[in-house]
């Protein structure tokens, strides 16, 4: 573990709803380590979701800080925003978001092509083959199952090698043996890159894979526990 990378302080959302508030997130603090593999599990409706979205910058908290390498998140502007994003995060949600006008290699290449970054074709190459899609490169989506469509948002989140990697519920619209199959793929990329995982689930056997879970609900941290022989910070 290479000393903390994202931190998460007194983090709170309220949204108007129906004439009333609705606290969506109330107070929420944690703390994931650079290397680290950390699930939050929840009920539908905890905030998990939610809770991604902010560190993503996707949206704005009510209150509290976010800070990942160093960068408090909840400060910045969009250009500064769009930055960060690029650099630093990778983001695989429960329904792939790819663009169905371009071919599998296309949508792993939209990063490269965002970032100016020269030599993108072989790259993407390793990249399709590294997640099992070598060959189907110029397939679209429309023509890839719901796994394959899953890889490919996987090579695509970890295009340039990002330190942070976001899942929301990416099993979410999968059967469980493909559901399995992206979630090794996932921490394989955990393993062996050291790319830091914060995965969002509701299903608790998946959870338990990561080096730690964090449990929301009603918007709080309700327990925290760490797998048998994960290593501790």
């Amino acid at each position: 573990m290479g000393g903390m990378l994202v931190s998460i302080r007194d983090l709170t959302l309220r949204l108007p709803s129906g004439g009333r508030t609705l606290s969506v997130l109330d107070g929420v603090s944690l703390d994931v380590d650079a290397g680290e593999a950390v699930a939050v599990a929840g009920p539908s409706g905890s905030g998990k979701s939610t809770l991604l979205g902010l560190v993503a910058g996707l949206d704005a908290p009510t209150s509290g800080t976010i800070v990942v390498a160093g960068v408090e998140v909840t400060r910045l502007g969009e250009a500064a925003l769009a930055r960060f994003r690029r650099e630093m995060l990778g983001y695989v949600f429960q329904s792939y978001h790819l663009i169905p006008t371009l071919t599998a290699a296309e949508n792993v290449a939209v990063p490269f092509d965002l970032a100016g970054t020269a030599g993108a074709t072989a790259r993407t190459a390793d990249l399709l083959a590294s997640v099992g899609l070598g060959d189907r490169g110029h397939h679209y989506p429309v023509q890839l199952s719901g796994g394959e469509q899953q890889r490919v948002a996987v090579a695509r989140a970890m295009a340039l090698d990002p330190p942070l990697l976001l899942a929301d519920e990416p099993t979410g619209n999968l059967d469980s043996a493909t559901g399995g199959a992206i979630i090794d793929l996932l921490f394989a990329l955990n393993r062996d890159r050291g790319t830091t995982l914060l995965l969002v689930t509701h299903d608790e056997a998946l959870a338990e894979r990561a080096d730690r879970v964090v449990s929301l609900r009603d918007g709080r941290i309700a327990g925290e526990r760490r797998r048998a022989g994960a290593l501790a910070p």
